[in-house]
């Protein structure tokens, strides 16, 4: 049977980044659990257990599973019916000197949640790098285009101008608030240790003849040799399954943002404002040739939805677990966990792309500009002619007779806003003719919007703050990108599907 015949998810055919598919592959699973043995085993041995040199090289030299002990480890678990002894076993028939000291003092969650809380960590750890890169990226759109006023929505109706970068630094602002998130989150898991069975770590302190020194010295040696600060002093048989919820809540949110950001563009798009990249040879319709579909920002919204909906698996496993564990949240966090990585990771990939390209209709917002400005503008023309020495009631009355007269002639007629050359025409508003021009000049209109996009991106602004952690690798990603658009002759390709 070939894979063509085998349901695949799509996160990895399609979708998601090789490293992150990596990350949560099999062998960096199985490899992971051999090498907390082999930590477990150093740590021991430092402490005086009698573990021969020799069953230690063995372990070090098959730290990474290979594709034939995959067969061995499932042949195994077969007999078994237990997953975490049949990799013991598997391991021990690659390194037989060390066969009997493997998992010494261990309980499965040894394995099974450790190497998870470091996939977490490790999987935040490629995650803040591109959710930096595609802040930077927005923030360079946000400051080029920060003067160029275009119509606000406010209930999905024109309201007060805005700019093009101020709308972007929205997004942006809320990016910044996931990055805290997932910040937090990376910098909240500890690890579990070695704690045994039911957290008491009973079976370390029977192995070190009730020596509590040691067992503490054992649990510090391996969260260590781990990459870990600390680890939790409080456990059960598991981790608990909080650290799930939280660092999914963080996805999640992040998810949302994504569909924000993506129904923005899909909207912009369907205004002729704003486009998303679209490939020479890109085919928007297969019967509409015309067409130039939103659908990377489709699919971000579909899968920011996706991504969203996943912190409820995670709440719903922690409250469910009883007292010291419960192997109900063990199927469920094989699927939950990895899909919400390999969605956002997938969702980053697409926001990378899209920032990367985002095309300006500066005429098409003129236009619309233009066609909405009068009604506008017709507070700054009343002030206007007060200071004339018009009466404020007469020239209000004029502006609303005026105003419903252009009004009737859009929507009754089609035709565009005269309402100006309305006024223009009028004896009345005569003493404001030659300021009308001023009066309507769109940067007028945008308040402080271009001052707010300076202040946010500048120097030792928030973006700038935000993103120092990440600066090393942003400079490098700029370089890789350059490098890889020289290359392709022009913007930096990116393989995505739809």
């Amino acid at each position: 049977m070939s894979n063509n015949d085998i349901y695949q998810t799509p996160f990895n055919s399609r979708y998601a980044s090789e490293d992150m598919k990596k990350l949560f592959s099999p062998r960096t699973r199985f490899s992971t659990w051999r090498q907390l043995w082999i930590w477990l085993a150093e740590a021991e041995k430092e402490l005086g257990l009698p573990i021969p040199d020799d069953a230690l090289a063995q372990l070090r030299a098959h730290a990474e599973i290979k594709d034939e002990e995959f067969a061995v480890a499932e042949e195994e678990e077969r007999k078994r019916r237990h997953d975490v002894m049949a990799h013991v076993h598997t391991f021990g028939q690659c390194a037989p000197g060390a066969a009997g000291i493997i998992h010494w003092g261990a309980t499965s969650c040894y394995c099974t949640d450790n190497a998870d809380l470091i996939i977490l960590r490790d999987g935040l750890g490629l995650v803040l790098p591109k959710l930096a890169r595609v802040i930077d990226r927005l923030s360079s759109f946000a400051e080029q285009h920060k003067d160029l006023a275009c119509l606000g929505y406010t209930h999905g109706q024109p309201a007060q101008l805005t700019t093009v970068g101020k709308r972007a630094c929205l997004w942006i602002q809320d990016l910044l608030m996931d990055l805290r998130n997932l910040e937090r989150a990376r910098d909240d898991i500890r690890f579990r240790g070695v704690k045994g069975t039911t957290g008491t770590q009973a079976s370390f302190l029977q192995i070190f003849n009730g020596d509590h020194a040691n067992v503490e010295r054992l649990d510090e040696l391996v969260t260590e040799k781990a990459g870990f600060q600390s680890a939790f002093t409080i456990t059960s048989q598991t981790y608990s399954r909080k650290i799930d919820a939280d660092v999914l809540n963080a996805l999640g949110s992040f998810g949302a943002t994504c569909e924000r950001i993506g129904g923005d563009i899909r909207h912009l798009a369907m205004f002729k404002e704003l486009e998303e990249p679209f490939e020479k040879d890109q085919i928007g319709s297969s019967a509409m040739a015309y067409k130039r579909n939103p659908m990377r920002s489709e699919r971000l919204c579909s899968l920011g939805r996706y991504l969203r909906n996943k912190p409820k698996e995670a709440l719903d496993t922690y409250a469910a677990q009883w007292l010291e564990r419960s192997l109900d949240d063990s199927a469920i966090r094989r699927i939950s966990i990895p899909e919400s990585y390999l969605c956002a990771d997938a969702c980053l990939l697409l926001l990378l792309n899209i920032s990367d390209g985002l095309v300006v209709y500066e005429q098409v917002i003129k236009r619309r500009i233009e066609d909405e400005l009068p009604f506008m503008a017709t507070e700054n023309i009343i002030m206007a002619c007060v200071l004339k020495g018009l009466s404020r009631q007469d020239t209000h009355e004029q502006i609303r007779i005026l105003s419903h007269q252009a009004a009737a002639q859009v929507k009754q007629e089609g035709k565009s806003n005269d309402l100006i050359e309305r006024i223009r025409q009028s004896n009345f508003f005569e003493p404001i003719h030659a300021d009308l021009d001023g009066l309507l000049d769109p940067s007028t209109f945008t308040g402080r919007a271009a001052q707010q996009v300076d202040r946010f991106t500048q120097p030792n602004g928030e973006v700038d703050l935000a993103l120092k952690p990440y600066r090393d690798r942003l400079s490098q990603a700029a370089t890789a990108t350059a490098t890889s658009a020289a290359t392709a002759g022009g913007r930096e390709k990116v393989e995505l599907h739809v």
